[in-house]
Formats: C-alpha cells, sequence, structure tokens
C-alpha cells in the first residue's frame, strides 16, 4: 500500500515471479512469470447495470454535460488491476469492475488512462483527472490533500517462500528480528517497518533488514533465491497469488487492515456521487458479485465513507 507519492510504480510481472500491487497502497502487493499472463475470471458481473436518475443528479452540471470522468488507473497485478493478456491492453481487476460499475450507476463514460501510481495523487491536485485508483490506502498522511471514496478493505500481510519453516503466522514486527524483509519503494510496508524498526532492539534481538525494491518481481526473485527471507505486501494481492501452484509461496495471514478508496483532489465534488454509486452497488448485490468473481470477498465494507479516518495497525 504505497504511501509518498514519488514511489516508484509497481508493474506487472508473470505466474511463478511474485509481483505484488502496492496498496496505498497499497495499497504495494499477486502476479505472474515475466511475459506471462495470469488467468481472469471472464464473467461480466456488471452487465445490465443502467443510470440511476438520482444518483447522477449528484454529479456537477460540468461533468453532467461532459459526460465522461477523467480515471486514472495503476495497473499492477491481480487481483486489483492487470493485463490478463500480453497481447491485449484492456485492463481486468477488481478495481477496473468496480469503477467500470459505478460509472454506469452514474451515466458517464470512463475515460481510463493508465498512469504510474507515483503520479497519480500529484495529477488529481493539478486537476489533470478527476479519480484515481490504484489500491490507494486511506492514511492520515494522504487526507491533508486528498479525499478518499472508500470500496475495499484491504491491509498488510507477509509470504515466504512455501519450505519456509521458521516463520509462520505474524502477528507482531518481532517476529522479524534477524530476517531480511522485502517491501516495495515507497509504500505504507516500507514506512510501517520503518518506523517499528526499534522493536528488535527492545527485545535485545537483531533488528530486521528491510530491503526495498521497485520492482516486485526483483522481490520475488531475492525470496526464491533466499536473499530475503519474507515479503510484505497487501493481503488480497499475497492471498491471490498464493492461491497460484507455480508461484511456490505461501501466504502467513493479516497483520493490519487498512480502507482503500477512489482518490480525488481534496475537496471535490464527486466525492458524494462516487459514494452514492458504490453504496447502490452493495446494496444491490453487485458489490458482492464483483468481489466473489475476484475473491476478495473478505475485504468487503458494508458502506462506502468520505475519508475516514485510517485504520491503526495494533502492535502487541
Amino acid at each position: 500500500m504505497r504511501r509518498r507519492t514519488a514511489a516508484a510504480a509497481i508493474t506487472s510481472l508473470a505466474l511463478p515471479l511474485l509481483a505484488l500491487t502496492g496498496c496505498g497502497s497499497g495499497d504495494p502487493a499477486a502476479g505472474q512469470p515475466a511475459g506471462a499472463a495470469s488467468p481472469a475470471p471472464s464473467a461480466d458481473v456488471t452487465k445490465g447495470l443502467t443510470k440511476d436518475p438520482e444518483i447522477a443528479k449528484l454529479l456537477t452540471a460540468e461533468v453532467r454535460e461532459r459526460g465522461t470522468l477523467r480515471l486514472a488507473s495503476s495497473i499492477g497485478t491481480p487481483p486489483s488491476a492487470f493485463r490478463p493478456s500480453t497481447d491485449s491492453n484492456e485492463p481486468a481487476g477488481q478495481d477496473i469492475d468496480i469503477a467500470d460499475a459505478v460509472g454506469r450507476v452514474l451515466g458517464v463514460k470512463l475515460e481510463r488512462q493508465e498512469a504510474s501510481f507515483e503520479a497519480i495523487l500529484p495529477a488529481l491536485e493539478s486537476g489533470k483527472f478527476d479519480v484515481g485508483t490504484g489500491n490507494f490506502g486511506v492514511t492520515e498522511e494522504r487526507l491533508r490533500t486528498i479525499d478518499f471514496v472508500t470500496y475495499i478493505n484491504d491491509g498488510q500481510g507477509f509470504s515466504v517462500r512455501k519450505d519456509e519453516q521458521d516463520l509462520k503466522k505474524i502477528t507482531s514486527l518481532d517476529q522479524l528480528c534477524g530476517k531480511a524483509v522485502g517491501v516495495g519503494a515507497g509504500t505504507t510496508f516500507e514506512t510501517t517497518l520503518e518506523e517499528q524498526k526499534g522493536v528488535c532492539a527492545k527485545k535485545g534481538r537483531a533488528p530486521y533488514d528491510v530491503k526495498v525494491f521497485a520492482d516486485n518481481g526483483a522481490a520475488l526473485t531475492s525470496l526464491q533465491q533466499r536473499r530475503i527471507d519474507v515479503i510484505m505486501s497487501t493481503i488480497n494481492g499475497l492471498r491471490y497469488q498464493a492461491a497460484q501452484p507455480a508461484a511456490g509461496v505461501k501466504f502467513l495471514g493479516e497483520f493490519a487492515r487498512l480502507d482503500v478508496g477512489f482518490a480525488l483532489k481534496k475537496g471535490s465534488p464527486l466525492a458524494k456521487p462516487l459514494q452514492a454509486a458504490v453504496n447502490k452497488l452493495i446494496e444491490d448485490g453487485t458489490y458482492d458479485k464483483i468481489l466473489k468473481k475476484w475473491g476478495t470477498q473478505k475485504s468487503a465494507l458494508h458502506e462506502s465513507r468520505i475519508s475516514p479516518p485510517e485504520i491503526k495497525a495494533k502492535q502487541p
């Protein structure tokens, strides 16, 4: 889950390489082998959705007249947003389906443009885009300049090689003492580990070593070659990746949760119509269908909120 706007973009890689999306972002964190493609469910679970006139009225006159929303998307890895085929430019994933469904409810066309993760938030502030998606986690730092409309609850987790015997479910960062931990550059994972580095000294143990990667494929290669011991990334990305038999990794479970949402310029009038559209999808069952399609039901929200406070991880 990425935190700083200067973060390096996470690219889509292939199965058995562990490419992970940034959960604010991201959201970093699941992936495929270089040059290969990750299979994607093909069901169109948003088919039949139509414009809701009452919700569409919440849009500004400018957007209604224009009939479009300029959407910046960070295309990374499954299940959030990725390219399931190396010969296609069409992205797929949970974020893609949710954004498309919201557009149909609002009765607007999405002008989706791919943008690197670190470029999206500044571009929102400048007005280049109306909305951004990229598994952006809601953090106190981001809330100073960005508004969010939440649509999923993801978070932080850990993965190791399948033959790893020492590390089990991680509930406290002192379990990482003496280990080399791989994270994406500029992510909330990197920040969490750096801020809590003193936990090992308090236990009289050797510190863990944070290894930062601009490319998650490089992180997985390091894991497979035993240059690092564990990867910290998003819950949904790691869980999805571990379900791929060829990946050779196992998911150690959830460590901390973080809300994820559409990113908007602070004070954007789009917040209320986007929130109403997401809540309609929750109420009519479309939201549940999308999450079932991508296997992310455990991250479901009961309702969408506008810029809720950051969920703080509890340390034992």
